[in-house]
């Protein structure tokens, strides 16, 4: 871990805390491999791959409706309710993000301009699974689809080696509206997303997270379909200062760690006690969790900070572009408006990143690896397309004629120019 004033950071240091791009690069071979194979055989590819790379021997790629109804008996209704109350926070949510489908503002006399909002037709989530379980991704990707108008949300997520998914992630998956679910995972089902095959449809658009595989397939595919961003390990900054609570600050860290050996934790504290302190948290914390050895693995590379001023801290945090902040001061609405780059900022003591990553409301599928910089979070914006409108009358375009007319000529194309002149012979 390293432990140091930000004063004395060399650029070895700040190099080493930066390097944190998705390495999908490494795989791209493989993954076209299993792209353009299943560009050519379809479905028998995907039962191939799946055979290969999950394990499961699997008859039908699309879950049928009785699946449904049966994950519906398996869940508890304890897990129903948290799936539910989850569910209804990311959708109001999202809901407030949607647009009036046309704006329309008339910015001189004949001249009325504007945009027109129209959902993407179709899109494709991945959802991560197999061995493991992630009910809430289905969550924060089906549902701002459905929020922002699209017609037709299919999902892919990888079975278990029984060929099934897990019965928490199609009640999530169903419960978020998804129209159809398919029993595919990793590079197979980004590129039956991209292309169709004899069971799953072409799609416009993939967004989701997944293993270096599926990110490598998205960046592969992206010519043919739309996608979200690269996703890669997770990350979180926490800004804090001498008022806040060590244990809370660490058990946040490693929160974010918990999911993989290369996540990355940062703390940058305007005190030098209460880096003592999380460091010692983190030590404790970490020892007693079940994921010890991801946590301890991660660790190794995380980062604590201390600046001389709180300027410094935002300053640095704005450098990193974190996929996750946490805003740990006494006046944190102030930190707030200086922020720049981050794909989530928790604001305060009791937002922890953690509430975002399951039931506030905001997105868990965020841009990591200095994205953030370019990147928003995935919401409804992700989901449309903005038509540009112009109205214009007569009066308008006499007006715009002259101008319109010698920018045409300057650039040469005389059908511009006769396109507006002939309307006034």
């Amino acid at each position: 871990m390293l432990y140091k004033k930000i004063s004395e950071l060399t650029q070895e240091d700040m190099e080493q805390i930066m390097l944190r791009e998705v390495e999908f690069f490494k795989v791209m071979d493989d993954v076209s491999v299993i792209i353009n194979e299943v560009k050519k055989e379809g479905d028998d590819a995907l039962k191939k791959f799946t055979k290969e790379f999950d394990g499961a021997d699997i008859v039908n790629i699309e879950v049928e409706d009785i699946e449904i109804e049966n994950a519906y008996e398996e869940v508890e209704p304890e897990l129903i309710e948290a799936l539910e109350n989850a569910a209804a926070n990311i959708a109001a949510y999202h809901g407030s993000q949607v647009e009036a489908g046309l704006s329309l503002t008339e910015v001189e006399p004949g001249l009325t301009l504007g945009y027109k909002v129209t959902p993407i037709a179709s899109v494709g989530v991945y959802v991560p699974g197999g061995t493991a379980a992630y009910p809430s991704t289905a969550l924060m990707t089906i549902i701002p689809a459905k929020v922002a108008g699209v017609m037709e949300v299919i999902a892919c997520t990888p079975p278990n080696k029984d060929g099934k998914i897990n019965p928490l992630t199609l009640v999530a998956a169903d419960m978020a509206g998804a129209d159809r679910i398919f029993k595919v995972g990793g590079a197979q089902a980004i590129a039956a997303m991209a292309f169709g095959t004899e069971t799953i449809p072409s799609v416009d658009k993939i967004v989701g997270p997944g293993s270096v595989y599926v990110t490598a397939a998205k960046m592969l595919v992206r010519n043919t379909v739309e996608i979200d961003f690269p996703a890669g390990p997770s990350e979180v900054v926490v800004l804090a200062d001498e008022s806040q609570e060590a244990g809370w600050i660490a058990a946040d860290m490693i929160a974010q760690v918990e999911h993989d050996p290369k996540a990355t934790a940062i703390l940058i504290t305007t005190s030098s006690q209460l880096a003592k302190e999380v460091k010692k948290e983190l030590e404790i914390q970490s020892k007693i969790l079940p994921r010890r050895d991801i946590i301890e693995k991660s660790l190794e590379h995380a980062a604590i900070l201390i600046a001389n001023h709180l300027d410094e801290s935002i300053v640095t945090s704005n450098k990193l572009a974190p996929e996750h902040l946490e805003i740990m001061v006494a006046d944190p609405l102030s930190v707030l408006e200086k922020i720049q780059h981050a794909g989530s900022i928790s604001v305060g003591k009791y937002a922890p990143a953690a509430a975002g990553d399951y039931a506030s409301g905001t997105n868990h599928v965020l841009p990591t690896g200095g994205y953030a910089r370019m990147v928003s979070a995935l919401n409804v914006d992700h989901f449309i397309k903005k038509s540009c409108v112009q109205i214009i009358n007569e009066f308008g375009l006499k007006n715009l004629k002259d101008t319109i007319v010698k920018l045409a000529e300057v650039e040469g194309f005389q059908g511009h120019v006769a396109s507006i002149e002939k309307r006034f012979r």
